[in-house]
């Protein structure tokens, strides 16, 4: 990951203490928190669509979203066309996801990975570069679509 690089992250209640680890590990300069902020029970969709939001106008590159199983958050995050985000349970999804799909949104499920876990697929998801070739048409195709 550069530092030049924002990631934009945010995560439900379930999502917040996997949040506040990953925020440690990338560094607080490097990302943009866009909540929640405690514990207390939110709707997870309020923090995909932030995610979106700050990638389609430019405040960041790339994303993180966590819930509890990362599917809703992610589903949210995806009704932005700026947004190709990826549940990534491991470090080959992580991995495939960027190489294959150029998703700038990762998205955990913080019930469902260890923090250990999470924390690795956090790092091979921002080292891992789109391998474009025959993978660019179908990007492309993504981001036409609808």
């Amino acid at each position: 990951m550069s530092n030049k690089t924002k990631i934009a992250i945010a995560s439900d209640h379930a999502g917040f203490e996997l949040k506040q680890a990953v925020v440690r590990h990338l560094g607080a300069d490097n990302v943009l928190d866009l909540g929640a902020n405690n514990l207390d029970s939110v709707d997870y969709p309020d923090f995909g669509y932030a995610v979106g939001k700050a990638l389609e106008e430019g405040n960041a590159e790339q994303g993180i979203v966590i819930c509890g199983s990362g599917i809703g958050i992610s589903i949210a995050a995806n009704r932005n066309p700026a947004v190709r985000a990826a549940l990534c349970m491991n470090t080959e999804m992580a991995k495939l996801a960027r190489q294959h799909n150029d998703a700038n949104v990762l998205a955990l499920g913080a019930r469902l990975v260890d923090e250990k876990t999470a924390l690795d697929i956090v790092n091979v998801f921002f080292k891992t570069e789109f391998e474009g070739g025959r993978h660019a048409r179908r990007v492309e195709k993504l981001n036409s679509c609808c």
